[in-house]
């Protein structure tokens, strides 16, 4: 559940998710699992992101997910609701229709056209597979209280770049998908006149260096691991010909 992609709304909006959240889940005297992304984390510095990496935001996106987040455990430390985040990088995968491998992405690559891509095609990241994402949050919502009162990194594979994530979607898909990288100074640009495109802008950072999360931890206390990778991509692929048929 999120509101559209737009800081101004994501202002007035995920504080009033979260008190709702943690207002139902004290009522209902059931614990809560949120599932969260990594923006109050800011900028890894050289590191990889983990559990004990420290809220750092440098976006207004960022700033507010650290809020929020800030809410859940307080309320979780003074006895208000049981809860634990589950946090994960950029999503792909079966019903992924807003993510960067969705909307924007698979009616122009089904329909052999060149996909534009805002952000850098080589930059080493992590993507989460939208079910491993799932099944990681289902292991907490299912898990001991000692798991509860702190953040997870939800299972993922290695990181790789968008580029090598293609490449393997597109052998799943028996042709070539065409992707091209938008310059940066173009994105800016048109963050002038086009909300979404300033949005986006603001969360380049990911793509500056290394943005990569380290779910030792979790895959440790769970014994859990990401789905294989070529399985992910045939599924991917499968999922994106039945929601797009028009364009395959």
């Amino acid at each position: 559940m999120n509101p559209p992609y737009d800081h101004r709304i994501w202002g007035q909006l995920l504080p009033r998710y979260m008190d709702n959240l943690i207002a139902a889940a004290s009522a209902a005297d059931a614990r809560l699992v949120v599932l969260d992304n990594v923006y109050m984390l800011g900028r890894p510095n050289g590191r990889q992101l983990n559990e004990d990496t420290p809220m750092n935001p440098c976006s207004r996106k960022g700033e507010i997910r650290a809020r929020v987040a800030e809410r859940l455990f307080d309320a979780h430390r003074a006895g208000e609701v049981v809860a634990t985040v589950g946090r994960a990088s950029d999503f792909y995968g079966p019903g992924g229709t807003q993510t960067g491998l969705g909307d924007f992405f698979w009616p122009r690559a089904l329909s052999h056209k060149t996909v534009h891509s805002p952000f850098a095609l080589d930059a080493v990241h992590t993507y989460h597979y939208i079910p491993d994402v799932a099944a990681g949050l289902a292991l907490l919502g299912c898990a001991q209280s000692d798991v509860y009162g702190r953040p997870w990194m939800l299972p993922c594979a290695p990181a790789e770049t968008l580029r090598q994530l293609v490449a393997r979607l597109q052998t799943k898909l028996g042709f070539n998908i065409k992707v091209a990288q938008v310059p940066r100074w173009l994105v800016k640009a048109a963050g002038l006149v086009t909300p979404l495109m300033r949005e986006l802008d603001e969360m380049a950072y990911q793509w500056d260096e290394p943005f990569v999360i380290d779910d030792r931890r979790f895959r440790e206390r769970f014994h859990a691991v990401p789905e294989n990778i070529d399985m992910t991509a045939a599924a991917t692929v499968a999922w994106a010909r039945q929601h797009y048929p028009r364009s395959a």
